[in-house]
């Protein structure tokens, strides 16, 4: 008999809505995991199943969900990983969380994540570094770190995350699972804690692409339908699901007819033999089910890391100005009296060092005489990438790359080098900026560290990405985990 933690999502919401599945069950026994593990993936953790359990009736039916910390739950310890809103328990939830419970799931556990989504790593965290279950001495990518550890430790069926510059398909990449960055503005950015508000968006994370297409219906609303429904009036961003084809389960095992193309500017320099050859090998696993994989050009992706790192910071800047311990945020007493004072100590005790940095990086971006050059060039090389894409688009389908250069690399080996940790996020920071959909799928191993498959689209091409990506899955044959621990019956973990 298959145990239920080995089912996906997919599999487990079918079987929990035949009634095959007891949701309080399964509920403890994934509680169980999370409450044994030594990934530091959970903030926090639900006592048990909700007193009414969603029943047969909706689409998840009670399925487990993992939510990372920065999504804001009614009465729920949210902290976004920082020190400065360590205990704040929100009055609201987020939309997208909201969709989410009104579909059936429930909430497992808030995840780890770099402080205020900003890192690749993970070790930007109030709550202390999260760890790769493929090896603890390495970590999980990020900022979603904790979302994705849990899924690949088989803590979670599946979680949520965000993505503002690879948030979601990095560690995804990393930790051997899916993960779904949206077309930006498709799911509610109500209820997030902000980085960068341009740029941030919610995203899905799974053991396969079907599970994260589950996940995304409902995050969008409506059942992934188009239409006024899936706006959301509290999110000025809001433009809900546009594409002409409805969000669906992917079932797709040919690419018969699509056009893949590789842009030869980001595979120059930088990328790991490893992970080239694990990519390589997913092109020619394309061409076998009827893809045809050219060449194409993005002449200014090459700029994308230095517009993002001014674009990003500028925006934290603004956005991180609330939390000063008046508005918003533990208030840390001055030794002065005045109100400058409390800011100053405040902000000194309550932020990160990585948190700091990206302020005074975007302050400095936005601030006379500098705004023009820096923010305002940012912006025009923004542009230009979004029109690299367009170009290349009307000449592919998709566009290929490997999601990270490397495979995960060891706790603490590049927290005192913010450029080369900056620059893992190279694949995928021109998507960001284009705001266009991708997804990154397991695509093999490369020193026994699982590398990451990213395929972008044009906006809405969310269908066409999950199929392409859920016939790749199948012909990859990638089973989408981590080793796992056991959980003993008194809750303790072997191995």
């Amino acid at each position: 008999m298959t145990d239920p933690i080995d089912l996906t999502a997919v599999e487990a919401a079918a079987a929990l809505r035949r009634g095959d599945l007891d949701a309080r069950e399964l509920f403890a026994a994934y509680r169980a995991r999370a409450a044994a593990d030594d990934t530091n993936s959970f903030t926090w953790l639900a006592d048990g199943a909700p007193e009414s359990v969603p029943g047969a009736e909706t689409v998840l039916a009670g399925l487990p969900i993992a939510v990372k910390d920065l999504f804001c739950i009614e009465g729920v310890p949210t902290a976004s990983c920082s020190n400065l809103l360590r205990g704040y328990r929100p009055p609201y939830t987020a939309t997208a969380i909201e969709r989410l419970q009104g579909a059936g799931a429930t909430v497992l556990g808030k995840t780890n994540q770099d402080e205020f989504a900003m890192g690749s790593s993970n070790e930007n965290s109030a709550f202390g570094a999260v760890r790769n279950p493929w090896d603890r001495t390495r970590v999980p990518g990020g900022s979603s770190g904790g979302s994705a550890a849990a899924v690949a430790a088989g803590l979670a069926p599946a979680a949520i995350g965000t993505d503002t510059g690879g948030s979601v398909r990095q560690p995804a990449a990393l930790c051997g699972v899916v993960g779904l960055k949206p077309t930006y503005g498709t799911v509610s950015r109500y209820g997030m804690i902000a980085f960068a508000s341009s740029l941030d968006q919610a995203g899905p994370i799974g053991r396969t692409v079907a599970d994260t297409a589950l996940l995304l219906q409902q995050m969008v609303g409506a059942g992934g339908q188009a239409g006024s429904a899936t706006v959301d009036p509290r999110d000025a961003t809001s433009i809900g699901w546009q594409g002409a084809d409805a969000l669906g389960i992917p079932s797709a095992d040919r690419l018969d007819g699509v056009r893949i193309g590789v842009p030869t500017e980001l595979l120059a320099d930088g990328v790991e033999p490893g992970v080239r050859a694990a990519f390589d090998a997913s092109l020619r696993h394309a061409e076998a089910l009827g893809a045809t994989v050219t060449e194409v050009t993005l002449p200014h992706a090459r700029h994308a890391l230095a517009a993002y790192y001014v674009i990003a910071p500028a925006e934290a800047s603004s956005n991180l100005s609330r939390f000063d311990g008046v508005r918003y945020g533990n208030r840390v007493q001055a030794q002065g009296d005045g109100l400058v004072d409390l800011y100053t100590k405040t902000r000194h005790d309550g932020f990160g060092p990585e948190v700091k940095r990206r302020i005074m990086l975007g302050t400095f971006a936005l601030s006379s005489g500098y705004y023009d050059a820096y923010y305002g060039r940012a912006q025009q090389v923004r542009t230009k990438i979004v029109e690299d894409y367009r170009a290349a688009f009307e000449d592919v389908d998709l566009i290929a790359t490997p999601t990270s250069p490397s495979v995960a690399w060891e706790l603490g080996a590049l927290t005192d080098d913010p450029v080369a940790m900056y620059a893992q996020d190279v694949m995928t920071l021109p998507v960001s900026l284009a705001g266009i959909p991708a997804i990154s799928i397991p695509a093999g191993l490369a020193d026994g560290l699982p590398v990451g498959l990213q395929l972008a689209g044009p906006a809405f091409s969310e269908p066409r990405i999950l199929d392409a990506a859920h016939a790749l899955e199948q012909a990859i044959g990638f089973d989408g985990s981590a080793p796992r621990a056991t959980v003993t019956a008194s809750g303790e973990q072997a191995r």
